[in-house]
């Protein structure tokens, strides 16, 4: 059980002082029924980036979510009537769906460190991996892998660690608000270092090594100042903060998908790999080069399984062995919930984005399998799936990477 944290009454009102308001803004629920209509969609998003496209797809029939601040309101639902578009308010007003502001105070009071009933906050992530490296010190090794802007610690956690093994390395947080990512890693070790016993196929001849939160900054940042917020938290220039640290990585960098400026929720930052968050999946990932097999990239929200390219809508040589993998998670959680997971390069499915971390897993450190899971969304806000919802997701989606992972286990 993770020590708790007692938070003193001044620092809760300062959180709560701080918070960003979203009184006003709506969530649209858009439908593409055209080709045409989807790419309408995303130049509209090209157009206009102060508009946060919470999903977009190329799949016709999709519905695209968009969160509108209220001075947007009137020119973007002037678009889509005129482009003949058919929309929906899911949300009138999204302030009403963030947790209310004593989530500081559950902090101290109520959680326990169950993972499976809340969101850990970070220095609480910490404290759970080093809880496992004491109790079971012959299966876990916790190490540093580097540390954020702001100071934070950035963990790995090794599980099984055995010479030959295949790797499989598995990040998640990179994008600060997507809460479920790190929830769904924290499972993943749960289920990997206190119940090995029951997932001994997937142990006996892999070394897992995990990061649950690559970008502690934002994560936190994202729970006691802005929910939505996305990227990392390191000055731009004098007027922004934070770099989208999936497009901060080194191959093809800022080519396509990556906004240069610095406010945009899609920075690519300075330059390739200029976020020492970036910087420490990399070195991470490099320390294993040769021996890792799978690289797996935790976001939300969408069910979709997405692998290279992210640049390009070609396929790399090799890209049926990462669908056949792919394709063997999507089937598990078919068969275990009836839940459905699109499968594609992230491009096809998607829109291109250079920079990502999955493209440069398998270019750059010479991953033959890097897939990037996109997890379910929750409630009306998809990113905020409510505290009751994380069982059910984290268990659907550890069905999921156990049989991706059972897949590499076969082929290396």
């Amino acid at each position: 059980m993770i020590p708790r944290i007692i938070v003193p009454l001044l620092a809760v009102l300062a959180v709560v002082a701080a918070r960003r308001s979203y009184e006003g803004y709506k969530v649209y629920g858009v439908v593409q029924e055209t080709a045409e209509e989807a790419e309408i969609l995303h130049q509209i998003q090209l157009a206009n980036p102060d508009l946060d496209f919470w999903h977009l797809s190329k799949q016709l029939g999709d519905e695209a979510k968009v969160l509108v601040a209220p001075k947007d309101q009137r020119s973007f639902l002037i678009k889509l009537v005129k482009n003949g578009l058919h929309y929906q308010e899911i949300i009138p007003n999204v302030e009403s769906t963030i947790a209310p502001y004593s989530e500081p105070l559950q902090r101290g009071i109520h959680k326990d460190g169950n993972i499976l009933n809340s969101y850990l906050r970070h220095d609480e992530i910490n404290a759970y991996l080093q809880a496992l490296a004491l109790k079971h010190s012959s299966l876990v090794k916790v190490q540093e892998a580097g540390t954020s802007h702001e100071g934070r610690s950035i963990k790995t956690i090794t599980i099984n660690d055995k010479p030959g093994n295949a790797v499989v390395f598995l990040d998640a947080g990179i994008h600060a608000r997507e809460w479920i990512a790190p929830s769904t890693a924290l499972y993943a070790i749960q289920q990997l270092v206190e119940n090995a016993n029951e997932n001994q196929d997937v142990l006996s001849n892999l070394t897992w090594v995990i990061m649950p939160v690559v970008n502690p900054d934002g994560y936190e940042f994202s729970h006691e100042s802005d929910r939505f917020w996305r990227k990392t938290r390191k000055p731009v220039g004098r007027a922004c903060k934070g770099t989208d640290g999936n497009r901060n990585f080194d191959f093809h960098w800022g080519e396509v998908g990556a906004s240069n400026q610095g406010c945009a929720d899609t920075y690519r930052g300075e330059t390739a790999f200029s976020e020492p968050e970036t910087q420490a999946v990399r070195d991470a990932v490099l320390k294993l080069k040769g021996s890792c097999k799978f690289y797996l990239s935790l976001h939300s929200y969408g069910n979709y399984i997405l692998y290279p390219w992210g640049w390009t809508s070609e396929l790399p040589e090799t890209w049926q062995d990462i669908d056949e993998v792919a394709q063997a998670g999507a089937a598990a959680i078919k068969q275990a919930t009836g839940a459905r997971y699109t499968v594609g390069s992230s491009t096809n499915v998607l829109y291109a984005a250079a920079g990502g971390s999955d493209d440069w897993a398998f270019a750059v450190a010479e991953v033959p399998i890097s897939i990037t899971m996109e997890l379910p969304g929750g409630g009306n806000g998809g990113f905020n799936p409510p505290a009751s919802s994380i069982k059910k997701i984290v268990k659907e989606s550890w069905v999921g990477i156990k049989a991706m992972a059972q897949k590499v286990a076969q082929k290396f």
